[in-house]
């Protein structure tokens, strides 16, 4: 078999000057399971810090999945790494308890555990970089995985060179190249029996499909590397122009908004990516589904005005006229029916407000955010309450009477805001509703003795 592995020495440094993966003057954090990869990894490492300027760590995370093996591997590595006076870290955790008690798959946990172990790892010693040890068949099997699962093109495109501090040196590098390299360094690694069930679906496709197509290929991990490199390319040059069209999102008090035309204007490859984009804006932690973005399109692009839809994670995306809002606030409750005794106050914790009723003798002029009512035809209670079907409302100075719904759409007020609009009635009548005015037949004439009504926000 021809080596492979001096490529290597040109393609790893590459790959690594690319993407500032191993910057002089600072500690490399390598992820070590003892395998054939991570060890050639922590050996090429430990070589180009020579060179580089960097130092390099170990760590080495037990998941106790395979009982005498796991406790096998962690011996393995922390032993090669004290003969060599490599700093050596390690880490523990009961993965399958874990994922029992998160109602997560096992292999979901163990990465999860892994990370986050690795993460505070690299904090405590100071590590600027996490280096793995994914390669270029690694890179190509995540490529077919997403293609048979079905994926758009950031699942296409494979697993990223560098996300944040976590860094793959030897994403180009083939299992070949790799074989050749810990043959030529007498480097001893152990195996891990589970990696030829192929019960799981990345060794089915590892040992049964990549065989095959590397018959049609026998380049097929540089193949496939290459085609995911072009998708990733052209997945940042679109995520940019996301970033571009989301520069018009604004934060709100509790979420995000966004201007519907022009999120209904965007093309479609770019409209799909700012629905996610806003999600996480709002906060929202799930990737959207193409169904659920969808869903949000019609909302921007449809004609109802005033309209919603729920998103994962609790998250909801409401259509209010003219912006598109998310947020994780759920709608405000209807408001229970209370009595107001006059004068007084009511608090209405649900809606954040408290109702004021105050002796009012002067004439004054009714506006929305303060009434006047009439006291003889009021008497001395208001009934508070949300808006009921039928109940219709006719204001002074406007033409004929309307059903509250009408008055809502025609004043524009949100559709989630309305059942938690406080309506003044007296019995079954509508003597006002809070932000639109006084009902002609309650509304206090000239010098007639009069209800100050006012609605003053309460911290909520």
């Amino acid at each position: 078999m021809k080596n492979h592995w001096p490529e290597m020495l040109q393609e790893v440094p590459a790959l690594a000057k690319q993407y500032d993966m191993l910057p002089a003057g600072e500690t490399v954090l390598c992820a070590v399971s003892g395998g054939a990869d991570s060890m050639c990894l922590l050996h090429l490492l430990c070589s180009l810090g020579k060179t580089g300027g960097f130092l390099v760590s170990a760590a080495h995370y037990n998941h106790h999945l395979r009982g005498a093996e796991s406790g096998r591997d962690a011996a393995f590595v922390r032993d090669w790494c004290q003969r060599r006076e490599i700093p050596f870290y390690y880490g523990e955790g009961d993965v399958s308890a874990a994922a029992k008690s998160a109602g997560e798959g096992i292999e979901e946990t163990a990465r999860r555990l892994r990370y986050a172990f690795l993460e505070d790892t690299a904090s405590q010693l100071g590590a600027t970089r996490i280096a793995t040890a994914h390669n270029a068949d690694d890179n190509g099997e995540t490529l077919l995985l997403h293609l048979v699962r079905g994926s758009g093109l950031q699942g296409l495109a494979g697993i990223h060179p560098r996300r944040g501090r976590v860094v793959r040196p030897l994403l180009t590098t083939s299992r070949t190249e790799i074989e050749a390299y810990l043959k030529e360094h007498h480097i001893p690694h152990v195996e891990d029996a589970t990696n030829q069930d192929t019960a799981y679906s990345r060794n089915f496709l590892r040992h049964e499909v990549m065989p095959l197509l590397k018959q049609l290929n026998p380049k097929l991990a540089e193949a496939l590397s290459s085609t995911a490199q072009s998708l990733r390319e052209d997945q940042a040059f679109l995520q940019t122009l996301t970033g571009q069209a989301l520069s018009e999102a604004r934060q709100t008090g509790d979420g995000v908004s966004y201007p519907a035309e022009s999120l209904a204007k965007l093309p479609e490859p770019l409209a799909f990516r700012a629905v996610q984009g806003l999600a996480e804006l709002a906060g929202g932690s799930a990737v959207l589904s193409r169904v659920h973005r969808e869903t949000v399109l019609e909302l921007v692009r449809g004609k109802h005005p005033s309209k919603q839809a729920d998103l994962p994670g609790g998250l909801t995306v409401r259509r209010v006229y003219g912006q598109l809002l998310l947020t994780l606030e759920p709608s405000p409750p209807a408001l229970p029916e209370r009595i107001l005794t006059l004068p007084g106050r009511l608090d209405l914790p649900e809606a954040g407000l408290a109702v004021l009723a105050e002796e009012a003798l002067e004439d004054r002029a009714g506006r929305p955010d303060v009434l006047y009512l009439s006291r003889a035809k009021v008497g001395e209670t208001l009934i508070v309450r949300a808006r009921r079907t039928g109940d219709t409302l006719a204001l002074p100075g406007r033409k004929g009477t309307k059903s509250l719904k009408k008055w809502f759409i025609e004043e524009k007020v949100p559709r989630h805001l309305r059942e938690g609009r406080p309506v003044l009635a007296v019995g079954e009548q509508i003597a006002a509703v809070a932000g639109l005015g006084a009902d002609r037949a309650f509304a206090a004439g000239p010098g007639e003795p009069a209800w100050r009504i006012s609605f003053q926000e309460e911290p909520v």
